[in-house]
């Protein structure tokens, strides 16, 4: 079985090696980032592709890891246990396979009385479940599925089924981080301590003084705490939505929007009012800045709903016109996260959509949408509806209507 992560998704592929009951070993290649922070582009020399290897028995997993990984992630483990890697760090020739490396320590320490088989266990389903939780969000690859012999010795077998919907629940309640925290692999810094102080227990300072030094990734930081990666953001997003811990990338630094000309561009055009198209689909952008910008609006288009969502925390629009059905985060998801931060609580969010049904209007409602525009529509008709709330000359005064109630039980 082989083919392409557009044509079948990972969640899919699971499943059918699950009703097959297959042993073998699942190899997924992919150029692009399971948290869209690089974008999908040719094998070079600069650019190598990310490949991961899963292991099956009966319908089963057995173990899973990145491929370029080699044991170091088992080291982070281990820090939990106080255990110590015994020997050289990289695979010999005698482990039952050069890709999995981490594997076949456990099976040594295990045979050493290193560490016990209830560790084994517990570090084995971490493995599993930090890969699974990268790979389930993967959206461009290709894969191959192998019929092989199971890996030796069995430390433990995971059902797919139920370990797959927990973490796909997961990989939805991560994206509510957005944009404060995007990835498991950036890196908190503690900027603020006499501030967290005065709100935080000395216990959690201290902590915080410890970790958050911009070395320790947050995934590294749930490895040594033995927990997952989105227990541990969830318990530090509070402080990160308040100033006092910030979240950058080993790669490009402090987490920006990715569309930099669009916010340069904004910047430029400061003294008008600014308003954020977000759809994913380029002519309804196009059309909209169309309509707007010889009206003399500062009109700025986003195409990919998560790079929206990073954009509009900086460039603070006064009004947001967003599509609802979007792929990796549809619009009622996005409208629902800005009227949880303090900053949108207020700016009008007109939803777009299609779609005529009083359900939808009311679900756009239920998410604290200011109004609903049906596509397609005339010039008219949006600037009639622009001009309804950008009638002071802040464009942040008109209270939203739809939604209103929501927004006043966020508050209390």
């Amino acid at each position: 079985m082989q083919g392409n992560l557009s044509e079948i998704d990972i969640r899919s592929i699971l499943q059918l090696i699950e009703l097959g009951q297959r042993t073998g070993l699942l190899f997924v290649e992919a150029y692009q980032s399971h948290y869209g922070n690089k974008l999908n582009r040719p094998l070079t020399e600069e650019s190598l592709p990310q490949t991961w290897f899963i292991f099956f028995i009966n319908g089963q997993i057995i173990y899973s890891q990145e491929a370029n990984s080699s044991v170091f992630r088992l080291r982070d483990y281990l820090r939990y246990y106080r255990i110590k890697l015994q020997g050289e760090e990289t695979p010999t020739n005698s482990d039952r396979s050069l890709c999995a490396p981490e594997y076949g320590y456990l099976g040594r320490m295990l045979e050493q009385d290193i560490i016990n088989p209830q560790q084994a266990r517990n570090i084995i389903y971490s493995l599993v479940h930090e890969t699974l939780f990268d790979l389930l969000s993967l959206r461009q690859g290709n894969f191959i599925f192998e019929l092989d012999k199971p890996l030796a010795p069995q430390i433990t077998t995971l059902e797919i089924t139920p370990l797959v919907s927990k973490i796909f629940q997961q990989l939805q309640e991560w994206k509510l981080l957005y944009p404060y925290i995007q990835s498991p692999d950036q890196f908190p810094i503690l900027t603020d301590v006499e501030r967290l102080r005065s709100y935080a227990a000395s216990s959690t300072v201290k902590k915080l003084q410890h970790w958050g030094d911009g070395k320790t990734s947050l995934r590294q930081l749930a490895r040594y705490l033995n927990r997952d990666v989105l227990t541990l953001a969830k318990a530090i997003y509070p402080y990160v939505q308040q100033g006092v811990i910030h979240i950058a990338s080993q790669e490009t630094g402090p987490c920006l929007p990715h569309n930099q000309d669009t916010v340069q561009h904004s910047q430029e055009n400061q003294n008008l009012q600014a308003i954020v198209c977000i759809d994913d689909t380029a002519t309804i952008c196009e059309t909209v800045q169309s309509i707007l910008q010889p009206q003399g609006y500062n009109a700025i288009s986003f195409t990919n709903p998560l790079e929206a969502l990073r954009g509009v925390f900086q460039l603070q629009p006064h009004l947001i016109l967003c599509d609802i059905v979007m792929p990796d985060l549809d619009g009622y998801q996005l409208c629902a996260m800005l009227r949880h931060s303090s900053a949108f609580r207020v700016v009008p969010i007109i939803m777009l959509s299609a779609k005529t049904s009083y359900i939808d209007r009311v679900k756009a409602n239920m998410v604290g949408a200011t109004d609903y525009l049906t596509k397609p529509f005339e010039s008219t008709e949006l600037l009639l509806l622009i001009k309804k709330y950008l009638n002071k000359p802040s464009g942040r005064s008109p209270t939203p209507k739809m939604g209103h109630l929501l927004i006043q039980a966020n508050i209390g």
